[in-house]
C-alpha cells in the first residue's frame, strides 16, 4: 500500500536501480518506490535527476515547504491521466454563473458543516456557525460566498480560547503567525493545500481552474 512521506531533515533524494533512497549525515536509508503516495519535503531536500525522472514515471509528487512551514510549491508529472473534455467541462462550469455558484456554495456548506461537527464535539456552541447556511441559498456572487464563508470562520475562531484552555490563540494571523496555534493551523493549512493537490493529480481535473477562491 502507498503511504505519503514526510521529510524533515535536510538531505538529497537519488535513484539506484528501481530504488530511490534518502541520504543524510546519519546515511541511506531505502524508499521502495512501490511504497511512495506522495513526498513531503519540510527540510532542505536535493533531488537528483534520475530520482526525478524515476518519480515522474510513477506519477509521484513531491510537495515543497520552507523552513517555516509554508507550502512552496510543488513537482507536478506529467498528466498520464488528462483529459481535454474534462477540463473544458471545468471551465465550462467556471465560465456560467449559476453552475460556479452551485459548486462554490457547495463547498462553503462543506466547510461550515465541518467547522460545526467540530465545535459541538468539543463541547461548545455552533449556532453562530450553523445561521450562516441559511445566508447561502441568498448569495448572488462569488463574493458573497466568500464573506459568507469568512463570517463562519471567524465565529469559528472566537471559540478557540473557549477550546484550547492551555494555549493563546486570540485571533487569526497570518504571515507570520503570531502564536503557535496560528503556526498550527497555517502549517495544518499547506499540508492540506498539497494533499489535495496530489489527490487531483491522480484524477482528470485540472487544479488550475477554482470556483470558489480565485
Amino acid at each position: 500500500m502507498r503511504k505519503n512521506y514526510y521529510i524533515v531533515s535536510d538531505g538529497k533524494l537519488m535513484r539506484d536501480e528501481n530504488t530511490i533512497y534518502f541520504e543524510n549525515q546519519d546515511g541511506k536509508k531505502p524508499i521502495p518506490i512501490n511504497t511512495i503516495y506522495a513526498i513531503y519535503a519540510l527540510g532542505s531536500l536535493t533531488v537528483t535527476s534520475k530520482a526525478i525522472s524515476y518519480l515522474a514515471k510513477e506519477g509521484v509528487c513531491i510537495h515543497f515547504f520552507n523552513r517555516y512551514g509554508f507550502y512552496e510549491g510543488s513537482f507536478y508529472p506529467r498528466e498520464s491521466l488528462v483529459s481535454g473534455e474534462v477540463v473544458l467541462r471545468q471551465a465550462e462550469h467556471h465560465l456560467d454563473k449559476e453552475k460556479r455558484l452551485y459548486l462554490a456554495r457547495s463547498f462553503v456548506e462543506g466547510a461550515i458543516l465541518n467547522m460545526a461537527k467540530v465545535l459541538r464535539k468539543s463541547g461548545e456552541d455552533d449556532c453562530e456557525v450553523i445561521s450562516a447556511l441559511q445566508s447561502l441559498d441568498r448569495a448572488k456572487s462569488i463574493p458573497e460566498l466568500m464573506g459568507i464563508e469568512a463570517n463562519a470562520r471567524n465565529a469559528y475562531y472566537s471559540k478557540f480560547d473557549s477550546i484550547l484552555k492551555d494555549m493563546k490563540f486570540e485571533r487569526r494571523s497570518r504571515q507570520p503567525p503570531e502564536n503557535e496555534v496560528n503556526a498550527m493551523i497555517s502549517f495544518g493549512n499547506s499540508l492540506l493545500y498539497s494533499a489535495v493537490l496530489s489527490e487531483i493529480y491522480h484524477t482528470q481535473l485540472h487544479p488550475a481552474i477554482s470556483y470558489l477562491h480565485e
